[in-house]
């Protein structure tokens, strides 16, 4: 864990072994979600950019007349 954490009882008289217990479920659940952060970052930075560039792709192209001349202007 990165750092310590502070718990109180709120409500009732636990007893030890209840406490520790519940302690134990706790760091158990931060442990797991600190896990599963690392190994989210670690597959995050492997990703493929080649994905990115296939909404700038252009459509194919149809033969036809005044299509060179389509072809040539913007915002196609």
């Amino acid at each position: 864990m990165t750092s310590p954490a502070e718990f109180s009882v709120v409500r009732g008289n636990p007893t030890d072994e209840e406490l520790a217990a519940a302690i134990a479920v706790v760091q158990a659940a931060v442990a797991a979600a600190e896990l599963e952060a690392a190994k989210h970052a670690a597959t995050a930075g492997n990703v493929s950019a080649w994905h990115l560039n296939a909404s700038m792709l252009r459509g194919q192209v149809t033969p036809g007349a005044g299509q060179w001349r389509a072809s040539l202007r913007r915002g196609l």
